[in-house]
């Protein structure tokens, strides 16, 4: 059978029924082997970022593998984004790219190019996959592909690239005679399991957590990587321990849930990283404590908590935060023995410290002050939208300020996603992204909350989502403005905003959405807004809401450089901070402030 072929047939065995793309000549091969399969959809996009994104989105519903196609040269390192974001989010996919003939490859010869559009994308991709190879032997496709897929989803998931030279494409091979990469000796060796979790570490955790009256558990995107998300429910529900969640954890456990105590961090909610900061007990799930979690100080991080740290990946243990006790290991496998112990033992009583969490989340809602008379609220906004919201939605946010108005004010429903783009942070990344994950799970609803800036860089996916005819509701909060760096100028830089509104500018949104052939229409009076929600959410097809915003509107509270998570800016009045803290607060001439 022809090499294409094959490929395509071992996509399909996967379980993955779509592959976006934009084709190019040297994956014509590959994409004509799709034609007429009825197992394969090929999703062609206008952009190769967008195929990415899209893989990321579909990988990241369906707990599978995403899959993207780019020709060799420019398209291959248009997926660069992509690639990089499914690495730092760590997502499962599979990048194939088109690459010249052998025989026109330059290899190891001085020489900058032969081929038309060859480009070394294997050595230029390989900082940001879990394994990319160039398959020059038609013999070794089987053992490649097997490789390449088995990779992405073990141990800390991630993304991997196949490089396929269009005579390897076009060759013939007999799949009998393939050898397999799973019994190899490469195979076993991968193979080598963690460790299991050792009863010595389940009972020290279990010991901390018995001698703390304000234990708190901090979940990351591990949870969820894990297939966790049942096991920690069960174990929150058991022990009635608050749950604080970083920008990839929030649809760990839903925000309706009683456990559930908001995002901390640098844009986090006020009242989360009060939370934290005051806790005595701190179980860290998955979670690698980047700097936007813990602020610039990450000696003052939950400082007066005893903490114990599971992760997947050891190198993320004891390396931004120390803690008192890191655990090498699968959540979900540390949350199993962790339920299992926990089986008989009587229940603690942690009403005194709900009551306090509770007593912070009313005096510190999250929240842009002093607007116009008139002007929408963005928190408040995302309020009306969450309630109006159904379960099951897929919500997928782009980055900007607007990313953080929903994180930290949009309450997520039972069943409901949230797809954030975290470590890369590419604006850009929603609307494509809410395409993968419309494909991964047809017939949920999707809605998109997007930026001014971020939904312009790839506005061109609108043609996709309605040639497709997605459920896809785009909310497009508009400050005509780049936000969150004109924030961080007016703190920073005397306000003097380059770039973010001198030399920048936004079209008409809802113009561009009718010429795509979308309905489309603008959001500029905050009584309006819950009729107009409805109206979007539940019309047919793609819609796209333009939200007009002030100027100056703000991400409010935020973490300024050099203070301790709780110390937000705007600074609370002198002596207030003091008076809500249950530990003893941290000493402002200790500050080295920017």
């Amino acid at each position: 059978m022809k090499l294409s072929d094959y490929v395509i047939d071992f996509i399909g065995k996967q379980g993955v029924g779509h592959i976006f793309e934009m084709i190019g000549g040297a994956i014509t091969h590959l994409l004509d082997s799709t034609y007429d399969r009825e197992d394969i959809d090929c999703v062609s996009v206008h952009h190769e970022q967008s195929a990415a994104f899209a893989a990321e989105g579909y990988a990241r519903v369906n707990g599978k593998l995403g899959v993207a196609m780019a020709t060799s040269g420019p398209g291959a390192l248009n997926l660069l984004t992509g690639i990089g974001s499914c690495y730092f989010d760590s997502v499962p996919a599979l990048f194939i790219t088109g690459q010249v003939n052998t025989y026109e490859y330059k290899g190891s010869r001085p020489v900058r190019q032969i081929g038309f559009q060859e480009t070394d994308i294997v050595s230029i991709v390989r900082p940001i996959v879990k394994y990319a190879e160039m398959v020059t032997d038609p013999m070794r496709i089987r053992y490649e592909l097997e490789k390449a897929v088995f990779l992405a989803g073990h141990g800390r998931p991630g993304p991997v690239l196949l490089d396929l030279p269009m005579n390897v494409q076009r060759a013939a091979i007999d799949p009998e005679k393939l050898e397999s990469f799973f019994g190899s000796n490469e195979h076993r060796k991968l193979q080598t399991a963690l460790k299991p979790v050792s009863s010595r570490d389940i009972e020290h955790t279990l010991k901390l957590l018995e001698q703390a009256s304000r234990p708190v558990i901090l979940v990351g995107g591990g949870v969820r990587c894990a297939n966790a998300t049942d096991e920690l429910r069960e174990l929150v529900e058991r022990t009635g321990i608050p749950v604080v969640h970083s920008l990839l954890g929030l649809d760990v456990l839903p925000g309706t849930h009683s456990a559930s105590a908001g995002l901390i961090g640098s844009y986090g909610n006020r009242y989360s990283n009060l939370t934290v900061a005051n806790s005595d007990f701190l179980l860290i799930l998955g979670s690698r404590l980047d700097t936007r979690q813990t602020g610039t100080m990450p000696d003052t991080f939950a400082r007066a908590a005893v903490k114990v740290h599971v992760d997947i990946d050891a190198v993320e243990l004891n390396e931004k935060v120390r803690v008192d006790l890191a655990v090498h290991a699968d959540v979900k496998s540390f949350l199993t023995r962790m339920l299992k112990a926990l089986h008989g033992r009587p229940q603690k009583d942690y009403s005194a410290w709900h009551g306090v969490i509770g007593s912070y989340r009313a005096k510190y809602p999250s929240g842009t002050p002093a607007l116009p008379a008139g002007a929408i609220e963005p928190n408040r906004f995302m309020e009306l939208l969450s309630d109006r919201s159904q379960d099951g939605d897929l919500i997928v946010l782009d980055v900007g300020q607007h990313q953080m108005w929903a994180s930290q004010s949009f309450r997520l429903r039972e069943g409901q996603r949230l797809l954030n783009a975290g470590g890369m942070g590419a604006m850009g990344f929603a609307l494509p992204a809410a395409i993968g994950a419309a494909k991964a799970a047809p017939g949920r609803r999707v809605i998109v909350i997007a930026g001014d800036g971020g939904i312009q860089v790839n506005i061109q996916e609108l043609n996709t989502a309605v040639r497709h005819r997605l459920p896809i509701k785009i909310f497009v909060m508009n400050n005509n403005n780049l936000g969150m760096v004109r924030q961080f100028q007016d703190m920073y830089f005397d306000g003097r905003r380059q770039s973010t509104m001198n030399s920048y500018s936004c079209p008409d949104l809802v113009a561009i959405a009718g010429a795509y052939g979308l309905e489309s229409f603008a959001i500029d009076d905050f009584s309006r807004a819950p009729r107009q929600i409805e109206h979007a959410l539940h019309t047919e097809g793609v819609v796209l809401v333009e939200v007009k915003l002030a100027v100056n509107t703000t991400v409010t509270p935020k973490l300024a450089v050099n203070h301790p998570v709780e110390d937000m800016s705007p600074e609370l009045e002198a002596g207030e901070l003091e008076s809500v803290m249950i530990i003893e607060a941290w000493n402002k001439s200790d500050r080295r402030d920017v």
